[in-house]
């Protein structure tokens, strides 16, 4: 079924009115026609955000992969013709505009590179409408709840997707904005009135807006989820939050991420689970988009439930549309399709941990050689930590010099009267234990000297990782931030 949707999505919509794809095909020789097959698919070259970014020979790249109809080729089409002597001319032009005329726009964050705009067209926004219900039954939403969604008010997916999610399937919804908006005092007001069942957000500000709460005493005995999406979850995070949400009223909080980014225009989630069972893994849409996981460095598939980096081609998409996207995305327990264990749901799954690639960083530690330190490593180290509240990793060199070696530096937020010399040891243990590299320093700060030092109620995402090294020739650091 997905092998023949595929088909028709790339010979009715794609390659006739996709200005990149159109030209990619005719270079590859490709007929859309003959896909019949999962399998065929590999022919079609991966897509990644390289191929989006605006270049000096090409300022308006993304407009590329833009659906854009030719009006003759629609009218040709049998299906057109028939429907214009049933409904008339009208009702179908109103169709078409209504499928391909684009009327909303999201965009990428654009912390590592230029954001990048994503259109929809009322045919997209549908689709969003179907997904959010859908991430709404999968997370175990009753009508009856009252949820705030803490997401950043901006053309971000996690904003919108709720948004549609919420209106879609009817449970009353409080959009704070997120702490740009509102603040973190703001949310803790909204709190107190609310008294929400559901709480949505980024993990890093809902740690600091419960770790708020805490401190000003709130009581909130309702509290039945958090959900969270926009950054990783490790699962220190999750003790942390569940830790909060007991000291607020709620100990049978369950915590529930989601998975999603704009070049998918949907977003995915777990269904509750059992504090002590392996999270669900994040339930697919099959008959929307396919799912490739991928060796990430030859490309090639991987078997079901092996680790690989994830590729997404979408099934019924209009707007803006791009084909077998490499994410940059690892996940480690692969794609599944046996049924949930805990929900019974037969849908694919894709399960683990997911990682970016791009927080795999090169450090020069001595005057030699570099090494590689993944990062998504560390943000476990740090998370699992139960001293350690909020963090930040600062990458520098040494003296601020380009020649120089490179520095590492932790920020931390001590929790419950830690001794901040054994807390030294401990960290330093953790590191060793997991990584190949220590802090040259750990510096101590107070909850809120932390929420300034990662922008909460600032910056769309709280940075937990900063890059101040300059470059050759830079005389001051330049700040590269990745979620």
């Amino acid at each position: 079924m997905q092998a023949a949707k595929l088909r028709r999505f790339l010979t009715d919509v794609v390659v006739p009115f996709s200005p990149h794809y159109r030209r990619v095909f005719a270079a590859q020789g490709l007929d859309p026609a003959q896909v019949r097959t999962l399998d065929d698919l590999r022919r079609v070259p991966f897509s990644s955000k390289a191929d989006l970014l605006n270049t000096p020979e090409q300022p308006q790249r993304s407009r590329e992969f833009i659906i854009v109809p030719d009006e003759k080729v629609l009218r040709r089409r049998p299906s057109t013709l028939l429907r214009a002597l049933v409904f008339g001319r009208d009702v179908v032009k109103r169709g078409f505009e209504s499928e391909f005329r684009p009327i909303f726009m999201t965009s990428t964050t654009g912390r590592s590179a230029d954001p990048i705009p994503f259109l929809f067209t009322q045919h997209d926004l549908a689709n969003l409408q179907v997904t959010g219900d859908r991430l709404f039954q999968v997370c175990g939403a009753r009508s009856e709840f009252r949820l705030l969604n803490m997401f950043p008010y901006a053309p971000h997916l996690a904003f919108w997707q709720t948004f549609f999610g919420g209106t879609t399937f009817g449970v009353l919804t409080l959009s704070s904005g997120g702490g740009k908006v509102m603040g973190t005092e703001g949310q803790i007001r909204f709190i107190r009135k609310l008294q929400p069942d559901i709480l949505i957000g980024m993990p890093t500000f809902t740690y600091h807006v419960l770790q708020q709460a805490v401190d000003e005493t709130v009581h909130w005995e309702n509290l039945k989820r958090i959900v969270l999406g926009g950054e990783k979850v490790p699962e220190g995070m999750r003790r942390k939050l569940t830790f909060l949400a007991a000291k607020l009223g709620s100990p049978n909080v369950d915590i529930v991420t989601t998975y999603g980014f704009t070049e998918a225009k949907m977003a995915w989630a777990e269904c509750p689970t059992p504090a002590d069972a392996e999270p669900s893994g994040y339930h697919l849409y099959p008959d929307l988009g396919i799912f490739e996981v991928v060796d990430p460095k030859t490309g090639e598939p991987v078997p079901d439930g092996h680790p690989g980096e994830l590729v997404f081609t979408p099934l019924d998409a209009r707007g803006t549309v791009v084909l077998r996207y490499r994410t940059g995305d690892c996940i480690d327990g692969g794609l599944t399709y046996a049924p949930c264990p805990h929900c019974g749901r037969v849908v694919p799954r894709l399960l683990g941990r997911i990682s970016r690639t791009a927080e795999v960083k090169e450090m020069r530690l001595d005057k030699i050689k570099g090494t590689l330190v993944d990062f998504n490593e560390l943000e476990h180290v740090l998370d699992d930590a139960p001293l350690v509240g909020a963090w930040q990793l600062e990458l520098r060199k040494t003296h601020d010099d380009p020649l120089e070696v490179d520095e590492l530096i932790l920020h931390v937020q001590k929790l419950n009267g830690a001794d901040e010399s054994t807390l030294v040891r401990e960290l330093n243990s953790r590191f060793a234990a997991h990584t190949e590299v220590r802090p040259n320093r750990i510096e101590f700060h107070t909850g809120e000297a932390m929420r300034d030092l990662q922008g909460v109620g600032t910056q769309l995402k709280e940075s937990k990782l900063v890059d101040h090294r300059p470059k050759a020739g830079q005389t001051r650091p330049q700040m590269k931030e990745t979620a």
